[in-house]
């Protein structure tokens, strides 16, 4: 089998409401990626990638030229073995993982059809029936805020991401979280979320002043060791994000104390090869994970359940129906959410198929 075509799509997602967060950052439209592998077999492989503006060096329209260059590795090579052709596209053009990452995708979605197999069968077979999901509240006022929660709630949801900081207002985020916290039952997850955006010590402020509510911390400040700093400051567990991107980074967080949970994103590890030695990492570090992508449509939320499905249990924090949150849907028979859960697809490969009508004529084709 060889890949014969690759064919690139620039789609607009628009979220369902404007995400506020911190540093005056908004997000109520993204720019998808959607990749297409074509093989001389008849088979074909999709992969994904949607970088948010502003959070993480990575830029949409930098995935196309990334792949142009990547062309004369790409086309003519046999997509089966995904470590071997991703080793040759690593040797070409160094960096730029989130460019790699819809490649990979595509790789894995062709190597699962191959073996008539999900994919999550080749990542560890399926380890329960569906995934917890959590809940991202956006930064606005915090009664607002609290309404959101409590309509999650009624969807079955039992774990909520607040975002916090989006006025610079330490004080308006005490409130926020302790607002939210009140609407939901002491058992379940609450954690505010500052995408780096807090400093050291507004992130201790808020830290100590909910220290009592049983909350946790989502990367507060810009490098580990303020968020070092506001975990010994706070005594709250913390989850790492954003400054979490591949092994080093893992291992300085684990060794640092600040990895309570992490989040692992696809196109931040530069795929689903990279985010499996991650996950397996994690789950010998001992870290609760969140598995899923920065955002993306149905290709990259298949991507992550199958990740997510093939994890222990025991050390998944929670998932992302990233796709729930946007429209247009790529694949109208996609899973979505069912009492605050979600299955991984079922199908073959990825297992979904995402509608070319609404695709429409791919924006650069290489062959």
């Amino acid at each position: 089998m060889k890949i014969k075509r690759l064919s690139i799509w620039h789609i607009e997602l628009t979220s369902h409401e404007t995400y506020y967060m911190a540093e005056g950052k908004a997000c109520a439209t993204v720019e998808s990626v959607i990749i297409r592998i074509d093989t001389d077999s008849g088979l074909c492989g999709w992969g994904e990638a949607c970088p948010i503006p502003h959070y993480l060096p990575a830029y949409a329209r930098g995935v196309a030229p990334a792949l142009v260059e990547l062309a004369p590795v790409i086309i003519g090579a046999d997509p089966i073995g995904v470590g071997a052709l991703m080793a040759r596209v690593d040797a070409h053009l160094l960096g730029h993982v989130y460019a790699k990452s819809p490649l990979d995708m595509a790789l894995w979605d062709l190597t699962a059809q191959v073996a008539d197999l999900p994919l999550f069968a080749l990542l560890g077979g399926a380890r329960q029936a569906n995934l917890p999901l959590y809940h991202s509240i956006t930064c606005i006022a915090p009664d607002e805020m609290a309404r959101i929660a409590d309509d999650a709630l009624a969807q079955g949801i039992t774990q909520f991401q607040v975002k916090l900081g989006a006025d610079q207002n330490w004080q308006a985020d005490v409130a926020r979280l302790k607002k939210v916290r009140e609407v939901v039952a002491p058992h379940h997850l609450v954690y505010g979320d500052w995408n780096c955006g807090a400093s050291q010590l507004d992130a201790t402020r808020v830290g100590r002043a909910v220290a009592g509510l049983d909350i946790m911390l989502e990367q507060p400040c810009q490098t580990m060791a303020e968020c070092a700093a506001v975990r010994r400051a706070s005594g709250l567990p913390m989850k790492l994000d954003e400054c979490a991107h591949d092994t080093a980074t893992l291992l300085e967080a684990h060794h640092l104390g600040i990895m309570d949970a992490v989040a692992l994103k696809l196109s931040k590890f530069g795929g689903v090869s990279a985010l499996r030695q991650a996950r397996d990492l994690c789950l010998y570090l001992g870290a609760r994970m969140c598995i899923e992508d920065t955002w993306g449509s149905d290709i990259a939320t298949a991507a992550a359940l199958h990740l997510g499905i093939s994890t222990a249990p025991e050390r998944l924090l929670n998932v992302c129906d990233l796709s729930g949150y946007v429209h247009p849907r790529l694949d109208a028979k996609a899973p979505t959410r069912k009492n605050g859960r979600i299955a991984a697809p079922t199908g073959i490969g990825l297992g979904v198929a995402p509608d070319l009508d609404l695709l429409g004529q791919a924006d650069v084709i290489l062959d």
